[in-house]
């Protein structure tokens, strides 16, 4: 199937689609430095944590690629500067904050560093390497969670919800929690997709909206507000949502709106999946609480498209992302390895991936 590419990234050359400009506007924007990754990032051009992972690493790629280094330790520097900053974008998302603590540890690891154009290139190429691992893992998502949220609706077609945007516009291609549904597509058993809005950013709306219709899969948007009374009078088979960061009871903090979607969904007895790779599980933290939440520019509250809409005087409140307590993630983590329940996490997925 075909399906939008939000990173583009050929012979050295990196480009992204500018998502702001979505769905009116389909545009290329080239990336030739660690600073228009950084810009892309955190202005939200490309949003998604697994893209954010991959688009900051690749524009540092770019970046080194065009630049000289004397010594091996001046390239060393520069990198783990660059790395840094590129972390600093998006606080919330772990995945950009883990691949840039494994190609540090890959750079100390890295025996050959007499010649520093070696050092280069081999960097280059770990970099690359994440661009098909990440669309491998979301065709494993999608696969594992299809298999578990059909094997309790067998022969039976299923209406599912989602939030947000975790589509290929959220990651090199495929798709975490969109990449189930287009999973369940495909094979058949989707009857209907219903995605939110997403306020205030609109990625639903905005984003969501427009790979389903590409893709020309049946589907409804509705308002946030809407999430309840859908649950009430529709049969939900399912709601899935894709993952910032995942700690190690479970909790999980995505974006903003998801926790009452999870309290709704619970209240209406309907089984609430998390879709993500390994690489969004942050084993460091023990709790939701340890997360740190983003809060954004008041005006995308207040405004649409420049235009004010608030009363003046009023104050807001912007956190970019909340945490759903991993009790209320009943139908389980989808993952590259398969699905867990939020108690399994450690026992059994981090003997699996070796941390």
């Amino acid at each position: 199937m075909s399906t939008v590419e939000a990173i583009v990234y050929q012979n050295g050359k990196l480009q992204i689609i500018n998502q702001l400009l979505l769905p009116k506007d389909t545009v290329f924007e080239e990336i030739k430095s660690v600073e228009d990754g950084w810009i892309a990032i955190k202005e939200m051009k490309v949003r998604g944590a697994p893209a954010i992972a991959v688009l900051g690493c690749l524009s540092l790629a770019v970046d080194i690629s065009s630049k000289k280094f004397d010594t091996k330790e001046q390239l060393v520097k520069y990198v783990t500067e660059k790395l840094d900053y590129l972390v600093s974008a998006r606080p919330t998302a772990v995945n950009i904050a883990k691949a840039a603590a494994e190609l540090k540890a890959k750079i100390e690891m890295y025996e050959p560093m007499n010649n520093v154009q070696d050092l280069k290139t081999y960097l280059i190429k770990e970099i690359e390497g994440m661009l098909q691992k990440d669309i491998d893992d979301n065709m494993k998502i999608g696969s594992f969670g299809r298999d578990h949220l059909m094997s309790s609706n067998a022969n039976v077609k299923v209406k599912v919800l989602t939030h947000c945007n975790t589509g290929s516009l959220a990651t090199v291609k495929y798709g975490t929690a969109l990449g189930v549904i287009r999973c369940l597509h495909e094979k058949g058993d989707l009857e209907h997709a219903f995605c939110t809005e997403t306020r205030p950013y609109n990625q639903g709306a905005r984003l969501t909206a427009y790979e389903l219709v590409y893709e020309k899969i049946p589907s409804t948007l509705i308002v946030d507000s809407a999430a309840s009374l859908l649950m009430k009078k529709h049969k939900i088979a399912a709601v899935i949502v894709g993952a910032d960061r995942v700690v190690s009871n479970g909790d999980t903090a995505n974006k903003i709106g998801t926790y009452q979607l999870a309290i709704t969904a619970q209240f209406h007895r309907v089984p609430f999946y998390v879709a993500a790779p390994t690489t969004t599980i942050d084993f460091n933290l023990r709790s939701g609480e340890e997360i740190v939440i983003e809060e954004r520019n008041v005006e995308e509250i207040t405004h649409v498209n420049g235009v004010r809409r608030a009363a003046d005087g009023i104050n807001c409140y912007n956190p970019a992302f909340d945490v759903t307590p991993a009790s209320l993630i009943t139908g389980g983590i989808i993952t590259e390895f398969g699905v867990f329940q939020p108690a399994e996490l450690e026992s059994k997925l981090k003997l699996l991936i070796g941390k």
